[in-house]
């Protein structure tokens, strides 16, 4: 049922590009200016209208309270749309984990109809309606930053560009070329449960493409993490980023640097934990977008692109889409445990030449440093660089097994993040852990008693050197 969407959506899609075709061999008349022109989606005045018995969208298929919010607006006397992913999903047969809507009511006049209202956000003003842990996201209606700004419009770009403050308001025609792709300007009516697609979105979903609303380059200028969003609806989709808003991603990757470091953080994980991480690992790699995110790993990646770096990275994200594809726990600690370790092994070696310390101190010192310098791009929250710190430690402990020791390092609550942490080392091709690998499988499968054996039967092996005690002498009484 929910792919008769897309089939009877089809016969609009193709009557939209037999138009656009037209268009461009019309503009290919008039002068090569135009032509230019024609590569970037644009909006449109009067939109495609697909209507109720035409698209195959049931208001079965989206949140109750996110019909509860359209409804309480319509009745307000204000215009009301479902809006972007839930749409773009639903009609492509995936089930929306979000529902957004759009309003020309204001923030604040959306905050007097729901009691269950909290208003978030500078840079644009967002008004979210609380059901328990669902939140409907409503957005007013956005216009052009150009517009003249008044007491209730605030407008502010930084020099390269970039949306500093963004309340300015307009008309629904205005909000959809503010979009950012054409899939996202889909708008559901709650008036007559129509589609109202302003920008070919329905003719880029049938194409699998992920196309910018206008120049690309000048949109990703406005909002650097676009080109994030366009790699990550590109592999969550299964689509192909269109030429033209492809083409200037590798120019204008360094503009993330100047992304605050805690949304770079959302970013991420939105790319990481979504399933897709070795597609979005690799994409991001090819456009050079890496790079912002992780510089130094990227640098160690770059100096050594087939070897045991690149294959361990690549083996955790992998390993990462299984476990979330088979619903299984994933924590953020191991991933950017994965994505420094290299990083603090450089810093460790370098502390150690240059500063002559010993191994654990060097250890110990380059797991402040790779943390201090990754938060200068991505600001992990200390609970999780927290359990990335005993990941680390653990790997020092796991040979050392004898007596008492392998018990207690069970014991430790990031032990099972950490067992997984060298198996992944060893699975990418540390081939001289094997022995300790195996060792360590048994004996988590033994019982205490078999465990007590696996101890034994090491003898010295896995034992640490004893510090000597010296005994301290009582000093002697002096002489009368």
């Amino acid at each position: 049922m929910i792919f008769d969407g897309v089939h009877q959506i089809t016969e609009f899609c193709r009557r939209q590009i037999i138009i656009s075709k037209l268009f461009q061999f019309c503009r290919q008349i008039i002068g090569p200016t135009a032509s230019v022109t024609a590569e970037h989606t644009q909006v449109s005045a009067q939109p495609l209208i697909v209507g109720r018995n035409e698209h195959g969208i049931s208001r079965k298929q989206f949140s109750p309270n996110a019909i509860k919010v359209l409804y309480r607006l319509k009745d307000g006397g204000f215009d009301a749309y479902l809006v972007g992913g839930c749409i773009r999903d639903i009609l492509l047969g995936q089930q929306p984990k979000d529902f957004d809507v759009v309003t020309n009511a204001t923030p604040d006049q959306v905050k007097k109809l729901f009691r269950n209202c909290r208003l978030i956000g500078r840079r644009f003003r967002l008004a979210h309606i609380v059901f328990g842990r669902e939140i409907i996201e409503v957005a007013t209606m956005r216009g052009h930053h150009e517009a003249p700004e008044d007491k209730n419009q605030i407008s502010q770009s930084s020099d390269q560009g970039q949306l500093l403050r963004d309340n300015v308001f307009g008309s629904i025609e205005e909000d959809a070329e503010r979009r950012d792709f054409s899939i996202n300007a889909l708008y559901y009516s709650i008036n007559d449960f129509s589609i109202h697609d302003y920008a070919n979105g329905l003719a880029a979903i049938n194409a699998r493409q992920i196309e910018m609303i206008g120049d690309p380059a000048t949109r990703y200028r406005e909002d650097p993490v676009r080109m994030l969003r366009a790699v990550r609806f590109a592999t969550k989709l299964d689509m192909s980023i269109a030429p033209a808003t492809e083409q200037p991603l590798n120019e204008l990757a360094s503009l993330l640097d100047n992304i605050p470091a805690a949304r770079l953080f959302e970013e991420t994980l939105k790319l990481f934990l979504n399933g897709k991480a070795e597609a979005n690992f690799l994409m991001l790699r090819k456009y050079g977008l890496f790079k912002s995110l992780f510089p130094a790993l990227d640098s160690i990646l770059d100096s050594n692109p087939d070897g045991l770096e690149f294959a361990l990275i690549q083996q955790m994200f992998r390993n990462t889409d299984e476990r979330i594809n088979a619903e299984k726990k994933v924590t953020p600690a191991f991933i950017f445990a994965a994505l420094l370790w290299f990083p603090l092994l450089q810093i460790t070696k370098a502390l150690q030449e240059q500063e002559k310390l010993s191994e654990y101190d060097a250890f110990a010192q380059g797991m402040n440093k790779v943390l201090s310098d990754n938060a200068q791009h991505i600001a992990v929250p200390k609970r999780f660089t927290l359990g990335a710190r005993d990941i680390w430690h653990i790997q020092h402990r796991l040979d050392k097994r004898s007596g008492q020791r392998a018990y207690r390092l069970t014991q430790q609550p990031r032990f099972k993040a950490a067992y997984d942490f060298l198996l992944l080392r060893v699975q990418a091709g540390e081939k001289q852990h094997q022995q300790l690998v195996n060792w360590w499988t048994e004996y988590l499968k033994q019982d205490i008693n078999g465990q007590k054996e696996l101890v034994k039967a090491l003898g010295t092996q896995g034992a640490t050197k004893g510090r000597r005690r010296t005994r301290r002498r009582s000093p002697k009484p002096a002489a009368e």
